[in-house]
């Protein structure tokens, strides 16, 4: 079974990550199912809504450390940064659907969705720091925005995971509800059935002011990361965490 699943329900399309005895820690491949079911979606109108979940008990581990460091995103073609570019200019609304661990990509993604629910088992990090690398995927602008630059700080500095209490309080997720999968049916169902035209118009233009700016962060966040990638400090912390997930 493929570790995306792609599911079309008239107007709205469902991507599940698919590997729940990795709590669905993302590979190389994956991204590129990802990025490529994006464009497809963009460029077809009758795709109105695109929903993202997790399969099993989690959201999503982020990156599949052994995958990423046999092949980490040195470039612009890179299938991660392939992803981020198609997730940061996708027209149509995006919802997406958290239980569980949201770690790494998992949280910065849910900065360009447009609708974020969760239920109380939510948990949220940005651990970059403490594996020697940067914030990606314009979280370093889009995150500080929402949470205020103290609460970032803390967050992104320290490596520290928050509730989904907390992801509500800042704004990150909209609601946290008991049955996330039918909360986001709902959410998609009542979009889909607004005028196309006019739902499109409205998130341009909510993402109008800094859209340019947004872009523009991600490329530095972009090159910053590659070269971080390369340093001694980001070695010796990828081992450490592979020497502590094997001694758990």
């Amino acid at each position: 079974m493929s570790d995306i699943l792609i599911d079309r329900a008239d107007s709205i399309l469902t991507l599940s990550f698919n590997r729940p005895s990795k709590r669905n820690a993302i590979t190389h491949e994956m991204y590129q199912t990802l990025a490529d079911q994006l464009k497809a979606a963009a460029e077809d109108f009758g795709i109105r809504v695109v929903c993202f979940r997790g399969e099993g008990d989690h959201y999503t581990a982020g990156n599949d450390i052994g995958d990423f460091l046999n092949s980490p995103p040195m470039d612009s073609n890179s299938p991660v940064i392939n992803f981020l570019s198609h997730i940061y200019q996708f027209p149509k609304p995006i919802i997406c659907g958290v239980k569980g661990n949201a770690v790494g990509i998992g949280t910065t993604m849910l900065l360009h969705s447009d609708i974020n629910i969760c239920d109380a088992s939510a948990k949220f990090s940005m651990p970059f720091v403490s594996l020697g690398l940067v914030p990606e995927a314009g979280s370093s602008l889009l995150f500080t925005k929402l949470a205020g630059y103290h609460t970032a700080a803390k967050i992104f500095l320290t490596g520290e995971s928050f509730s989904a209490e907390v992801a509500c309080d800042i704004g990150l997720v909209n609601e946290v509800v008991t049955d996330v999968d039918a909360e986001v049916k709902r959410i998609a169902e009542v979009i889909a059935e607004q005028p196309p035209g006019s739902v499109l118009q409205t998130k341009a233009l909510l993402k109008s002011a800094d859209h340019e700016k947004v872009g523009a962060v991600m490329k530095a966040e972009a090159e910053l990361f590659a070269l971080a990638l390369q340093s001694d400090e980001a070695r010796e912390a990828f081992f450490k965490f592979i020497a502590k997930k094997k001694k758990a």
